[in-house]
């Protein structure tokens, strides 16, 4: 089964440090899925929460499909994520902790399922930022250094 990219939230590697990676179903509406096969979802904002014993994504906006006319569901809904009752202990007791949030990281169609990866993640203060910078802009100098070299 391959794997289609839908979206992804360019912000989430920059803002946040990736502990762990998971991957949960989705519970969409008919016209969402038909949203989401002409890529119209934005995860900029994403994020998901344990409540009662169920996780919900949060912020996760699929554009209206057009031929849906008025039944068309409302874009930013909470949407209900499908996971085993033992993941959804274990986020509860990482979550519980404090510190660390559920960021989307990525929205993709396995076969013909839905998938949303989500990521552990605890978040970067502005002077890792400014050191992640620094590395990328170094390795970016040696990397051209090497490039001119080789000529």
């Amino acid at each position: 089964m391959g794997e289609s990219l839908i979206a992804r939230n360019p912000s989430a590697g920059r803002d946040f440090d990736l502990l762990e990676r998971i991957e949960a179903g989705i519970e969409l509406k008919g016209s969402e899925v038909k949203s989401l096969r002409a890529h119209r979802a934005n995860l900029r904002d994403a994020f998901a929460r344990v409540d009662e014993g169920q996780v919900s994504v949060y912020g996760l906006d699929i554009s209206p499909y057009p031929q849906a006319g008025p039944f068309a569901p409302e874009p930013k809904r909470a949407r209900r994520l499908l996971l085993h009752r033992s993941q959804i202990r274990k986020l509860e007791g990482s979550l519980s902790g404090g510190g660390l949030t559920l960021v989307a990281t990525r929205l993709y169609f396995k076969g013909s399922l839905v998938k949303l990866e989500l990521a552990l993640a605890k978040g970067k203060r502005s002077f890792d930022k400014r050191e992640a910078i620094k590395r990328r802009e170094a390795e970016r100098e040696i990397s051209r250094a090497l490039k001119y070299r080789k000529r």
